[in-house]
């Protein structure tokens, strides 16, 4: 059976798909994030409502305070980046969106292929098929907008990981999967992050480098989603103007090019990095109309808002494929300091 494989690789949560190196807690087997499950209530519902705070985490950290800006801001109310009574009196209407969904493993939630390591060489990445999970609980985290601490601290270290086992996740099942996607494999791709099909359809977006946000406003100028992300460092400054979103490459692949990357090694090679969630674009690129410069996904959800990009600006996976429902080609890009 397809999942036989997944048995001999590890049967539990916690040995089954350990995160990566650098995502791996201090003190690793003993030391499990603390989930809030108020505070995991609140970005369930942010998370629904469009205003990511990015990975969800039970835990209140500066990404979900700029979420908290952003729904305030959305409903006229004082922009506090707390959870104060006005902002509960704001979410109280959604509380049927409970923080924490028990769903049962299927083969296909489970199902591969998966890399067990990715080289950290752009050569090296050419040379593979695709740039796969690397396990299936890192899937599952990123399916469920969250890490795979989360959801062992959710769960157990025993939990097994197979079909037919009841696991706790985050609540960010979409609402509708009523998708009008042609291209089958983004189609699949949007469901398998649990983007809802339904998006506000955006008339501009504004990056704001001060708040560290990307907000999309409607043709009325009003703001109906925000997203934390990654834009600029010393080297590639996000470029200050007015841009336009050209076009969107679903599951595409990178060409790495060692001008354009900081801290690239004496004598590194071009090369063509193949797509997957773990491609350093992710899983969809908006190009814009400054050369080399696009609005992308990113292999390292966990990171957004607290690391340096080339210039770009980076989203979680999952917040890329929603903007990239909401735009279309044309749509002004607006970045300022």
């Amino acid at each position: 059976m397809r999942w036989t494989t997944l048995v001999l690789v590890g049967t539990v949560l916690a040995g089954a798909a350990p995160p990566p190196p650098a995502a791996r807690p201090a003190g690793a087997a003993a030391a499990l994030p603390s989930v809030d499950r108020d505070i995991l209530h609140v970005q369930v519902i942010l998370d629904k409502l469009g205003f990511g705070p990015g990975v969800l985490t039970g835990r209140m950290n500066a990404v979900t305070k700029a979420a908290l800006r952003g729904f305030q801001e959305s409903r006229g109310l004082d922009t506090t980046g707390a959870i104060d009574a006005a902002t509960l009196r704001g979410l109280y209407q959604y509380r049927a969106w409970r923080p924490t969904k028990t769903i049962v493993l299927t083969p296909g939630m489970l199902a591969g292929p998966y890399l067990g390591t990715i080289p950290k060489d752009y050569e090296q990445q050419s040379k593979l098929p695709a740039l796969s999970y690397r396990s299936p609980l890192e899937k599952l985290a990123e399916m469920f907008h969250t890490t795979p601490q989360v959801l062992v601290a959710l769960n157990s270290r025993e939990t097994p990981l197979r079909p037919g086992t009841q696991v706790v996740f985050p609540n960010a099942l979409p609402v509708s999967r009523n998708y009008t996607i042609d291209d089958a494999k983004w189609r699949s791709t949007v469901a398998n992050l649990n983007v809802d099909a339904q998006q506000p359809a955006a008339d501009h977006v504004v990056v704001d480098e001060s708040e560290g946000v990307l907000k999309v406003f409607d043709k009325d100028d009003k703001l109906v989603a925000q997203f934390s992300a990654t834009m600029g460092s010393a080297k590639f400054p996000l470029p200050i103007g007015t841009w336009e979103i050209k076009g969107s490459a679903y599951n595409p692949d990178w060409k790495f090019d060692p001008d354009l990357i900081a801290n690239t090694k004496p004598g590194a090679k071009e090369a063509v990095v193949p797509p997957g969630p773990n491609n350093p674009v992710g899983v969809v690129w908006m190009d814009l109309s400054k050369e080399h410069y696009g609005i992308h996904g990113t292999s390292e959800p966990q990171n957004i808002g607290q690391t340096e990009s080339n210039g770009c600006i980076r989203l979680t996976n999952w917040d890329a494929a929603r903007l990239a429902l909401m735009i279309k080609p044309g749509t002004k890009a607006v970045f300022r300091a």
